[in-house]
């Protein structure tokens, strides 16, 4: 395992993650399985775990939360994240410091831990003051609760806009921003986020580097019962057109050459590029958590990025 210092942090990350979107307390429900997953990652050096309140609804913090209690506290870095409703209430949403002070209390107590390493603003909230969110998150560093708070699919101008604020108020800024970003999604990251981030000494800790399995190949030929795709209507709607399935079975080729599969292709071309602290991964199985553990061995050569390249404009 390769571990990347988050940002200007001195805090270390390893270079792949394990994140618990739509998998653990979702597709992958059974405690036994989960553990599994998680004593495999963790054996394997993985030590940064990411999961949000709104993931299965706080399922997925508790089922992560049993797994990653076996394992010594220090050795983790645990995340989760707030924004998105959790209840019909009014106030359970967003990023007020009501619902920021509630919903951390309420994430500790599900995965079982005193403190958050990383405390994720889900989304940018336009409809709370900026000052107030910075300064809970602010109080939640100051408290010991939360090490680093970091923001979630924020715009650079966004990031800008927090960081000036803290700065003029001496509070603490976000340390690290959490994109997406694949070779289907690289305009934003690469033209906007990246740039924003380095300014300010931002971690780059990236989400979906497979497009929800896309680029694995495994919707080359229709959809699989029980995937992501399969069972998400409006993430297949978005990401499975035929447009991008005909780029993914050219993307074969490539992988064939290099001697590794295009999901450890898509997760090692990710991985590899300038300014990315860690590449979150989802798995739902032992063998895809090995899978994607071999992008640590693919070498990527120029001609192989060259002609990436041409297949995945960044535009």
């Amino acid at each position: 395992m390769q571990y990347r210092r988050l940002g200007d942090s001195g805090t270390r990350v390893s270079v792949l993650g394990l994140g618990g979107w739509t998998t653990f307390g979702g597709s992958v429900k059974d405690q036994e399985s989960v553990s599994a997953i998680v004593r495999a990652a963790f054996d394997a050096g993985v030590n940064l775990f990411d999961i949000a309140d709104v993931y299965a609804r706080g399922d997925a913090e508790v089922a992560m939360g049993r797994a990653l209690a076996e394992f010594p506290r220090p050795r983790l870095l645990i995340t989760s994240k707030v924004f998105w409703p959790m209840s019909d209430d009014v106030n359970d949403r967003g990023l007020s410091r009501k619902h920021i002070r509630e919903s951390v209390e309420a994430s500790l107590r599900r995965i079982g831990t005193d403190y958050l390493d990383i405390y994720f603003c889900h989304r940018f909230d336009p409809d709370c003051a900026l000052e107030e969110t910075v300064r809970a998150m602010d109080d939640l560093v100051r408290q010991g609760k939360v090490l680093y708070w970091g923001t979630s699919e924020w715009s650079g101008a966004q990031l800008h806009q927090a960081h000036a604020l803290a700065d003029r108020r001496s509070l603490q800024g976000p340390s690290v921003e959490q994109p997406q970003f694949n070779l289907l999604e690289r305009k934003r990251f690469e033209t906007d986020v990246r740039a924003a981030a380095k300014a300010h000494g931002m971690g780059l800790v990236t989400w979906s580097p497979l497009a929800s399995g896309l680029l694995s190949g495994k919707y080359d030929h229709g959809l699989p019962e029980g995937t992501r795709l399969a069972r998400i209507d409006w993430l297949r709607d978005q990401i499975a057109t035929e447009a991008h399935r005909e780029r993914v079975r050219r993307l074969k080729a490539v992988a064939d050459r290099l001697g590794c599969t295009r999901a450890q292709l898509a997760l090692a071309w990710t991985a590899a590029q300038e300014g990315v602290s860690s590449v979150l991964t989802g798995c739902t199985s032992l063998a895809q958590l090995q899978e994607n553990l071999g992008s640590l061995k693919v070498e990527l050569d120029s001609t192989a990025l060259s002609r990436i390249d041409t297949i995945f404009p960044t535009g």
